[in-house]
């Protein structure tokens, strides 16, 4: 019983502690100035920019203004991203800050109040209105009511006097995680921007004392306010009102963007440590294997091997030493998930971590991060420090008897790596390659002992099913798969970035309703999940659900998280090559059907996009990656010809096009491409000319120009700057 207590007080006092620290922080403070800070931001020139605001801090001479960094939120294209908030709470948020910007909105809005509306993050780019109400639109919320509280609460409003747009907004917003408390359908909740006040509502009569007592009168209704801990409740008083953000769940991500990623204090804050506290304080293991089970958390590394299995044969296998390993290798293109949560949110991954630890009897763990991101391993290094100054690791955790400590281990990049059983060999310090399995990790892994692995995501799940339980976290997701997935959105669509959202949701609403849709009209050919090893999925199955089994009935994987839009411009055969080619050049080379399958892949698919292929090659494409699906050595060989057979499957035809008629459908591939100038439209401006790169274009000023086919390098440049539309692409 002394053990219990002695965890219990030592995890309060920590609390207690950072909340002293955090009150006197904000003592005074009337302005925060929020500042991204993580590797995509410090790109974009955030970094400059503090350096800016804090010029203007000190030469306003005002002591209550504070600049604050946190993660990153995701919305990569719009970085930088600064939020202004006032004491009201209420945050203003400005996109794509420059030097000049930092000023405007230094000078205007924190200094007089007025948002700077040119840099606003505003999808429709105009100030927020003053009441902003986020329904959640989540799949059991609301949905047994006998009345559309949407149309109630606005029939309400306008009783009051308040115009729509002018003086409120209504959003529907995604999961709030308040699954476990209203599984019956029988309340909508909703959320009061900027007060965040969280109601529950079951009837027309909690909406009209709502509007009337709360909006009107500034009272709060008690009695119908969510009394229990909201996940992501300051996420969406942060964010709410913009659809790329309230069309996500954000669980991994929920302190990303929110939290400064170097305090352990705001950590605490947001109930960090209390579900290691809550594990070392029931000391059950067996319990915490049953909430995993019961949360149908799958890893999140592209396997979906179930984690509590996983972590039942570590705790079931036989010896005194054993280990677990963060597996931070990621290497897919274009993905960026991991790197995004270790410089965010790195305590989450290390209490993730612990708890694992304790569960399968190990006191030692390994994290495997590639050397590429320096960021990411200097945050995770300073948490490590941090958590064994305040006996977080080390001896005696939290005043306990458990005893647990972790390393990081540098990769130098190789994709295989990210593959188990490579990994444990890379950790050893030997040639990082894949093994033949069985023995598996879990029996017989590092040194030769038993090794639970999991991937980044799946170890920050791990404390928000322990504090709000599995069958909450299992509701958020599909039957097969529970909770949600962060996806890396790229390619050809408005708003790329990190996106989070529950197991079982559509390709088309990642794309459509959280991505903006595809560019300058254009249509969706395809979206590619999975990284290399994925397939690419039509666009006749954008309703398909993102999930293990889904996404594999099309041919594609869930992978790690990549997820790549891809328009009609997009040639089929040369994304193949694309994927094949990276696939080749990161074989490790240890097994035959992989090295040599690969090789001669992209050799056949080099010849196609060149308009030298044969009606053969088809053939032998499939049966070359049929042969790599069935016989390569790992996983990543087994997957990689992916790319290849779906879009053999979907897209025949742009492979026989290529063959048949020696085109490009899609006006993609450079050696299928011919550029010519119309003579009935050249005005002789020289335009076309002055922008070739190789002075391939001839002709005088007001004459008819050429092109000499035999220089031309197909860069399309003399396409894109002809006004007259004489320059024919054919």
């Amino acid at each position: 019983m002394s053990k219990v207590k002695s965890v219990r007080q030592e995890y309060r006092s920590l609390l207690k502690a950072a909340r002293r620290r955090l009150a006197r922080r904000s003592r005074g403070v009337e302005v925060e100035i929020q500042l991204g800070s993580a590797t995509c931001e410090h790109a974009a020139g955030s970094q400059l920019i503090g350096k800016e605001l804090k010029k203007h801090i000190e030469a306003s001479g005002r002591d209550d203004i504070r600049l604050r960094r946190t993660g990153c939120t995701g919305r990569c294209s719009r970085e930088p991203i600064i939020s202004v908030l006032n004491k009201d709470g209420r945050a203003v948020k400005y996109q794509k800050v420059d030097v000049e910007a930092a000023h405007q909105i230094f000078t205007s809005h924190v200094m007089h109040g007025k948002p700077a509306e040119k840099w606003l993050l505003e999808e429709k780019e105009t100030a927020p209105a003053p009441l902003e109400l986020l329904f959640c639109d989540g799949a059991r919320c609301g949905r047994k009511l006998a009345f559309d509280p949407r149309k109630e609460l606005r029939r309400e409003l306008k009783k009051a006097g308040k115009r729509e747009k002018q003086d409120f907004v209504i959003v529907a917003s995604n999961c709030f995680g308040l699954c476990s408390r209203e599984t019956q359908g029988q309340g909508a909740h909703l959320l009061l921007r900027p007060s965040g006040a969280l109601y529950r509502v079951g009837t027309k009569e909690d909406m009209g004392r709502i509007v009337n007592d709360d909006i009107v009168n500034g009272r709060r209704v008690r009695n119908l306010e969510v009394a229990e801990p909201v996940l992501s409740k300051r996420f969406f008083e942060l964010y709410g009102e913009l659809a790329f953000f309230n069309q996500q769940t954000r669980v991994a991500l929920r302190n990303a963007g929110v939290v400064d990623p170097e305090s352990l204090d705001e950590y605490l804050e947001y109930a960090g440590f209390e579900a290691l506290a809550a594990v070392l304080e029931k000391a059950d293991p067996e319990w915490v294997l049953d909430q995993l089970a019961t949360a149908k958390l799958r890893g999140r590394g592209g396997g979906g091997f179930s984690t509590a299995q996983k972590w039942r044969f570590g705790r079931q296998a036989k010896g005194d030493v054993k280990y677990i390993v963060c597996n931070a290798d990621e290497g897919d293109p274009g993905a960026f998930m991991d790197r995004s949560m270790l410089e965010s949110d790195p305590f989450s991954v290390l209490e993730g971590m612990i708890i694992g630890g304790y569960v399968i009897g190990a006191e030692q763990g390994f994290i495997y991060v590639r050397a590429e991101y320096p960021l990411a391993i200097k945050r995770l290094q300073q948490a490590i420090d941090i958590c064994r100054e305040h006996r977080l690791l080390g001896d005696h955790i939290l005043g306990g008897e458990f005893n647990f400590d972790l390393e990081i281990r540098l990769g130098a990049g190789a994709f295989v790596c990210g593959e188990e059983t490579a990994l444990i060999h890379s950790i050893e310090g030997e040639r990082g390659q894949p093994r033949i399995r069985p023995p598996y990790p879990t029996a017989s892994g590092l040194w030769g002992k038993p090794t639970v692995i999991n991937n980044v995501e799946t170890f920050a799940n791990i404390p928000v099913i322990i504090n709000y339980g599995g069958k909450w976290f299992s509701r958020i997701g599909s039957a097969g798969s529970g909770g949600t997935k962060v996806f890396a959105l790229a390619g050809r669509v408005e708003h790329t970035g990190l996106v989070e959202v529950p197991m079982g949701s559509t390709l088309r609403h990642v794309v459509f309703n959280i991505g903006g849709g595809v560019p300058d009209g254009k249509q969706v050919k395809a979206i590619q999940t999975g990284g290399p090893a994925g397939g690419c999925i039509p666009a006749k199955w954008l309703d398909t659900k993102v999930d293990f089994d889904s996404l594999a009935s099309k041919g594609s994987i869930m992978g790690s998280g990549g997820m790549i839009v891809l328009d009609e411009d997009s040639c089929m055969v040369d994304v193949a090559k694309f994927f094949m080619s990276f696939s080749q050049d990161e074989s490790c080379g240890k097994c035959t059907p992989c090295r040599e399958g690969a090789t001669r892949i992209v050799e056949i698919l080099e010849r196609i996009v060149e308009g030298r292929g044969e009606p053969e090659d088809l053939d032998k494409l499939e049966r070359l990656a049929s042969l790599m699906k069935r016989s390569s050595l790992c996983g990543l060989g087994r997957a990689a010809a992916n790319p290849v057979l779906s879009t053999l499957h979907e897209f025949r035809h742009e492979y026989e096009a290529h063959i048949r008629d020696g085109k490009c459908p899609a006006h993609a591939c450079k050696a299928l491409i011919l550029y010519e100038i119309d003579p009935d439209k050249c005005v002789g401006c020289t335009l076309c000319a002055r922008n070739c790169p190789v002075q391939c274009i001839s002709g005088e000023r007001r004459q008819i120009h050429e092109i000499d086919q035999t220089r031309c390098i197909k860069c399309g440049r003399c396409f894109d700057v002809c006004r007259f539309d004489a320059v024919k692409r054919s």
